[in-house]
């Protein structure tokens, strides 16, 4: 019945912006905190950025300054912008919802994003 639904992945140049979607169902989003996670071919998934519940955020130091994690929580979706891109951005970005229990932890299919020098 949960379901995470990333878009807005895509092919980039070096530079450009990307915003990507998550829609979240099945959930009472609003207690939710939510993250975007990446993974890149060979390597170890890690955070990109978290919003919690009370819309604090926080990023990796990698996308600092490039990148703006934002929730709508009317809609059930989280965002992530993405500027300023840069090839060592390319990876399958996966969303997140984590809940107030440790079962209450789910992931989208995730999205492919990939930047081109």
């Amino acid at each position: 019945q949960v379901q995470l639904v990333e878009s807005g992945g895509g092919l980039v140049q070096a530079g450009g912006s990307l915003r990507l979607s998550c829609a979240a169902s099945g959930i009472t989003f609003s207690t939710y905190a939510l993250g975007w996670h990446r993974q890149a071919p060979g390597k170890q998934r890690e955070l990109v950025a978290r919003i919690t519940s009370g819309s604090s955020t926080n990023y990796a130091d990698s996308v600092k300054g490039r990148f703006t994690i934002s929730r709508d929580n009317p809609k059930n979706t989280v965002y992530l912008q993405m500027n300023s891109l840069k090839p060592e951005d390319t990876a399958v970005y996966y969303c997140n919802a984590m809940g107030s229990a440790w079962w209450m932890d789910y992931w989208g299919q995730g999205t492919q994003v990939t930047v081109s020098s």
